[in-house]
């Protein structure tokens, strides 16, 4: 059996349709490839099958490679993740007791926004007195934990 140019077509639009329905965004680099050797074919009818499939091999290797490696974009928004908020240095505006007793928390104070928020309630290890510069250690739910600097 000859493979010709349109069985290309279509198992690229084939595996097109696989992409969106699985939005994997991978599978569309080998469609492309599929459909950049149908149009090789139709330009050189006398490719051999050996050449179309190392085509579609090369193209959607190079493809995917480019992908990942230069059009994808690696800035994405941290906003809303907690990481953002360790190492933070802030201000305890109230004094924090230990985790288990009475009050427990404490409120810390950030010179810039912290993940939304000038003010967090938080949590430490140990009794700190309200004034005291402080670390963001962990984001435990709605609290802070904080230690000393």
């Amino acid at each position: 059996m000859q493979i010709l140019w349109w069985h290309w077509m279509v198992l690229g639009m084939g595996l097109a349709l696989a992409e969106l329905a699985l939005f994997s965004f991978f599978i569309i680099w080998f469609a492309v490839g599929a459909l950049l050797v149908g149009v090789a074919l139709l330009a050189l009818p006398g490719l051999s099958f050996t050449a179309q499939i190392l085509l579609w091999t090369a193209a959607s290797i190079v493809m995917t490679v480019l992908w990942f490696k230069f059009f994808r974009h690696v800035n994405k928004t941290r906003s809303g993740q907690a990481d953002e908020a360790l190492g933070e240095i802030g201000v305890l505006v109230s004094a924090i007791e230990p985790v288990g007793s009475a009050s427990g928390r404490g409120e810390v104070r950030f010179q810039k926004p912290i993940m939304g928020a000038e003010r967090w309630a938080c949590l430490a290890d140990e009794p700190i007195a309200a004034g005291t510069r402080v670390k963001v250690l962990a984001v435990d739910g709605q609290f802070l934990k904080v230690g000393k600097t």
